[in-house]
This record gives C-alpha cells, sequence and structure tokens, in this order.
C-alpha cells in the first residue's frame, strides 16, 4: 500500500494497554513506511516505549490490531508472543537501557541468543562470529575489538554494540529507542550515515528521541503522544519545532524555563592536579584543576573520552587510582573513602540513573532515603514517621508525579526517575552536587524541571558541578565553563563571554584540530 509516496509496511489500529492502575495507550494509531525513518515523540510516561515494547513483541497489548504488509501491499494481522515471533517479522530493537552482559566480549553479546554454531550445533564458532562481528562493527564505522570485554567499553561505544545485536538480523523493520544518548558527535553523525544507508535498502526506522532537533534533521514521517493518546501524525517537514513542542507537553514552549547567572559567594569547593592514569598508559585525566563557589554552576563540556565522568567519579572516591588535593571548605576530602566524602557534603548523581542511581526492585520512598537512612535511625530501628515526612516533602519540593511514595520506582517514567534520583542526594544535605548528564534520555518537559531544581539548588548556595554532552544546555545553565580535551583543561569561560562556537574548538584541541580552525 503506497501512502505519502511511500510504502506502508506495519500498521497499528486501536491499541489499548492497560497496567495496573495506570492506562499507558488509549486507542493508539500509528503508521511506518519503508525506506524512512518514522519519528515517535512524547513526554516520558506518553506511551512512546510501550508501543514499541508492543510492536517488538515483548509487551501483549490488550486491545486493538497490528498488520505488516508485504512487498506486492498485501496486509496481514499478526500477533506477537514473543521477541522471537516479532524477529522472525523482520522486526528488530535497540533498547535505551542497555542489555549487555559486561563480563563477557562482544561478539558474545552481538550472538547472544543467535549464536553461530559448527559440528552439528554442538560448539559455538567464535571464529565465524568474530568474523561477522568485525563486519557489522565495521559497518556501523566502530574500530572496536569484538574480542575485548563489554564492560571495558565507554558508554558510547556499549550503545554501537547495542545497535550491533540487531543490525545482524537484518530486519526489515527497525526499532531505535533513544540510539544517539550516549554519544559523541562523530559517533551520531556515523549512525546517521548507517541509517541512510538502511533506508536506501528499504528499511523501515522507528525512531524515538528527545533530541528533536534530530527528528527535524533526520525525520521523515512525525508522530506525537501525550498522555497516552495520539495527539498528532505527518510529515515532519510539515511541522515546526515550536508546534512540536507544544503538541507533546501540551503548553506554551516559551514558558519553559532558561537558563540565568546566579549569584556567588565564598569557595567551597576546590580541586587541585587531579589525575587519573589510563590504563595501558597515559592519562585519563591530566593535573585537572578547578573551584567552585556557593551558588555557582560550573559547566563542564568535552567530547567523549575528555574525562568528565571520570573526573567526577575521582572526586566522589570512586577512581582508586585518582590522586589530587579535593577541599571542601576546610576538609580536604582526598584521603577519605567515599562514605566519608558523602558525609562531608559532596554527592554525586551518575549519568547511569538505572544503573547505578536506583534500586529498580525497591519503592519510591525506600529508593529516596536509602543514602540518608542514618537520618531516620534510633538504636537500630527505623523511624518511619520522620522518614516519611521526608520523603513527602522532597518529592512536593521537586515534583515528583507518583501516585503514592510506596509504589515501585519501575513504575515512574524516565523523568520522574530522574526526579527521585535527584531527591535521594539532596536528602544526603550536600554542599555540592556533582551531576553527570542529568538530562540525558528525558523529554523536554522533564529537563525543564531538572532546570528549574538546579536553578532552585544554586538560589539555595549549593555548589553544582554540572557535565553535559549538549553544548546549549551548558551554555544556558553554566555560571562558568570548563572545557575538557583528552583529561586536560583546554579552556575555561565566564558566562558573558561562553558561545558554542569557542566551546566546540575547545573541545576539540588533541583531536587533531586546531583551536582556531
Amino acid at each position: 500500500m503506497i501512502e505519502n509516496g511511500s510504502r506502508l509496511v506495519l500498521e497499528a489500529k486501536g491499541i489499548r494497554k492497560v497496567y495496573p492502575g495506570t492506562i499507558a495507550l488509549q486507542d493508539v494509531h500509528f503508521k511506518a513506511y519503508s525506506g524512512s525513518v518514522n519519528a515517535l515523540v512524547g513526554e516520558n510516561g506518553a506511551g512512546k516505549s510501550t508501543l514499541m515494547k508492543i510492536l517488538a513483541g515483548i509487551e501483549s497489548l490488550n486491545a486493538g490490531e497490528l498488520f505488516l504488509c508485504d512487498d506486492n501491499g498485501k496486509s496481514e494481522k499478526i500477533t506477537f508472543n514473543s521477541t522471537r515471533d516479532a524477529a522472525r517479522k523482520g522486526i528488530g530493537i535497540v533498547h535505551q537501557e542497555l542489555n549487555l552482559f559486561s563480563d563477557l566480549d562482544v561478539a558474545e553479546n552481538i550472538f547472544m541468543n543467535k549464536e553461530r554454531t559448527k559440528y552439528r550445533n554442538l560448539y559455538i564458532d567464535h571464529a565465524a562470529q568474530m568474523k561477522e562481528a568485525r563486519k557489522v562493527l565495521k559497518k556501523l564505522g566502530q574500530d572496536i575489538d569484538p574480542g575485548i570485554a563489554v564492560r571495558d567499553l565507554r558508554l558510547g561505544q556499549q550503545q554501537i554494540v547495542e545497535i550491533a545485536k540487531t543490525m545482524i538480523d537484518e530486519p526489515r523493520i527497525l526499532i531505535m529507542d533513544e540510539p544517539t544518548s550516549s554519544l559523541s558527535i562523530p559517533e551520531v553523525r556515523v549512525l546517521f550515515s548507517v541509517m541512510e544507508d538502511l533506508k536506501n535498502h528499504g528499511v523501515a526506522i522507528i525512531y524515538i528521541s528527545h533530541r528533536l532537533e534530530e527528528i527535524k534533521e533526520i525525520g521523515d514521517y512525525i508522530t506525537i503522544l501525550r498522555d497516552s493518546r495520539l495527539i498528532h501524525s505527518g510529515l515532519v517537514k510539515d511541522i515546526e519545532m515550536v508546534d512540536i513542542i507544544e503538541k507533546m507537553v501540551g503548553r506554551d514552549p516559551k514558558k519553559f524555563f532558561s537558563g540565568q547567572a546566579h549569584e556567588t559567594g565564598q569557595e567551597l569547593l576546590s580541586v587541585k592536579d587531579m589525575t587519573l592514569p589510563r590504563y595501558g598508559g597515559g592519562f585519563t585525566l591530566d593535573k585537572v584543576s578547578f573551584k567552585v563557589r556557593k551558588g555557582e554552576v560550573l559547566g563542564i563540556y568535552g567530547l567523549m573520552g575528555a574525562g568528565r565522568t571520570e573526573l567526577l567519579e575521582s572526586l566522589m572516591g570512586g577512581m582508586d587510582k585518582a590522586v589530587g588535593e579535593i577541599w571542601l571548605e576546610d576538609q580536604r576530602l582526598d584521603k577519605m573513602d567515599m562514605k566519608n566524602r558523602l558525609g562531608a557534603g559532596i554527592v554525586l548523581i551518575p549519568e547511569e540513573r538505572q544503573r547505578e542511581g536506583l534500586f529498580l526492585n525497591l519503592s519510591v520512598d525506600k529508593n529516596l532515603t536509602m543514602s540518608s537512612i542514618g537520618n531516620y535511625t534510633k538504636w537500630f530501628h527505623i523511624v518511619k514517621s520522620r522518614e516519611f515526612e521526608s520523603v513527602k516533602e522532597m518529592i512536593k519540593a521537586i515534583s515528583i508525579r507518583v501516585a503514592a511514595p510506596d509504589i515501585s520506582i519501575s513504575a515512574l517514567s524516565g523523568g520522574n526517575q530522574q526526579k527521585v534520583v535527584i531527591g535521594k542526594a539532596l536528602l544526603t544535605n550536600p554542599k555540592i552536587l556533582l551531576m553527570d548528564e542529568p538530562t540525558r534520555g528525558i523529554d523536554v518537559g522533564a529537563k525543564s524541571d531538572v532546570f528549574e531544581i538546579v536553578n532552585s539548588m544554586a538560589k539555595r548556595g549549593f555548589g553544582i558541578v554540572l557535565v553535559s554532552s549538549e553544548l546549549e544546555e551548558v551554555c544556558s545553565m553554566s555560571d562558568r565553563i570548563l572545557v575538557l580535551s583528552k583529561g586536560k583543561v583546554t579552556a575555561e569561560f565566564d558566562r558573558s563571554e561562553a558561545n558554542e562556537e569557542k566551546i566546540r574548538r575547545a573541545s576539540e584541541i588533541g583531536h587533531g584540530i586546531s583551536a582556531s580552525a
């Protein structure tokens, strides 16, 4: 079936999905076309991931119908009981949250549950897997050794491996859920090139991203969900960015928070010559020094591999080989372990919220108080009333949208999960907040909420170190900006003099690109 000049390959009609206490999808319609990027956007909790899980055979639907169309336009009604059913019909999915085995090598992860075998299927053909893995990684523009353990890869490289897992099946329909959230700018360009090649071979790409500029750049069709309902569908070229945002969130985007300068006070944090050796030689961090004042937001920007995350983890005590002086007011922290640094008033909000920031099998309230549980104990017992009051106040203070504090953290949207991670950090009564990509993988509405929280914390006198790979975000939120490249500080800018071009040039020093290019 040809529509809008493209061939329809998948259609979902009247999809409804209900979880206990939550309607995830209400009468949603969706279409995907061959050789096209079919963008799906909406706030966290709008129903995007639920719809994709239904299309990929991960979740079952409560009502509605799914149809696949062949090359001749013949439509077939389908039902999936598993991801294997969907894969057999040519549907693959790349998840936002990594689903990798860190102790296995790259090739073993790529071929998990679809191993290449030899000798009448008695043995795994590791040589064949290594050869095929190299081929697909090369197609993705990555020089990753397929024999290296996944745990030794950068986060962006792990995301590439996640994509490669699906690519070996050569799907007709490829679902990509936030595939660029952990990638550097060069890696994103490589991925877009791969997507263009897939389009030329007739693959229908269903693309979820909170980076709306990506949608405008590579999208052909767009579907917008809000509060579990279909709001809009059409051609990307026929809708403006401001209209996409307004349809997503249901309010005027001009009212969103934009950064502002903060009144700063006395010096809070002083870091001198922070150095972290790199395995195999060289330095991940090379004598990094800076200071943070009360009420100041220090932004840190750099390309993948610049040492941004490693710097925050070194400050927190998570890198055993890191050396350098760290002073928080009159206390020296670099001789302390992580627990004592937390007690002294420094806390990390990690980039990987689900793996490092949350206990997914616990409730919202337990997650919020996990790092500060000592504040609610008397003798050997938890004072429930005191804990409950703190939880209630924090939920209200940072606007966590939750039906009840005792529900599972996994029931919350990504944006609200991120607020819980921030709330957990704030309950430790910190002086310095280390925030590593605090808006990664959350929608524009939730980003606005996080920006408001950062602004509020700065006004209350917290010192904030904010790492972000979003240039616009760094420029908007920061009072000063520190630029890292290959572990070294290559520039420092005050808010008044910073701009995206200056920061970008400084971040490219040491990458074969002149700062004055």
